[in-house]
This record gives C-alpha cells, structure tokens and sequence, in this order.
C-alpha cells in the first residue's frame, strides 16, 4: 500500500511538473535578440562569461518553471543595450550538462523554452 502511494504522488507531481511546462511557450533561437544568442555561445562553451554571477544557482521562486531538485537550473545574464546593470533579461537552463533552456525577457515573469 505505501509503495503504491509513493508511486501516486510521484506521478501526481510529475504531471504538475508537465503541466507547467507545457503552459510554457516556445520559441525558435532565431526569433531571440542577437544578445541571447551569443549567451547561448558561450553557455555551449562554458564561458568565459562576462557577469561574475552567470552560472549561479537558479532558485525558481516562483514557480514558473517545472519543479526540479535545487541546483537544476542555472541562470545566465542576456546583456540589455543601454542597460547600466545586469538588465532584466536571462537564459535558465536545466541540468548539468543543459539539456533544457528558457528565456525571460522580464527578470523572471514569464519564460519562454528555448527550442534548439
């Protein structure tokens, strides 16, 4: 009985986890700023990076992406034309090496999965 309940919540939680994640939209590399698609260069090269905060451990507060174990996703800065500071745009990527990325043009609000 207990394993069959495990069993239940594991698949309840995975088809939260999808569920979230097909609420994402997509969007192709080519439709993303220039500046997004050179940060996706040097993700595929690990680095160098130009922000000492790229690669950092991505928290997902929000729960806007699909739920995953702490230190899943990674976050990488997308520099903002005439931005004094980091700006508001990212790519998250999940796993270690990332098999999965998104983009958030707006720090977080909403994210869009990258397809590659």
């Amino acid at each position: 009985m207990r394993n069959l309940l495990c069993a239940l919540i594991g698949v309840a939680l995975f088809g939260t986890a999808l569920a979230r994640d097909n609420r994402i939209g997509t969007t192709p590399v080519a439709a993303l700023p220039a500046e997004a698609r050179e940060t996706l260069k040097l993700i595929d090269a690990g680095g160098p990076f130009p922000h000492r905060r790229d690669g950092i451990t991505f928290q997902n507060r929000e729960r806007r992406l699909p739920e995953q174990a702490r230190g899943y996703y990674r976050e990488y800065t997308v520099p903002t034309p005439g931005s004094r500071d980091r700006g508001a745009r990212r790519i998250v990527t999940g796993d270690k090496p990332p098999v999965v990325f998104y983009y958030t043009a707006d720090h977080y609000q909403s994210f869009r999965r990258i397809e590659r």
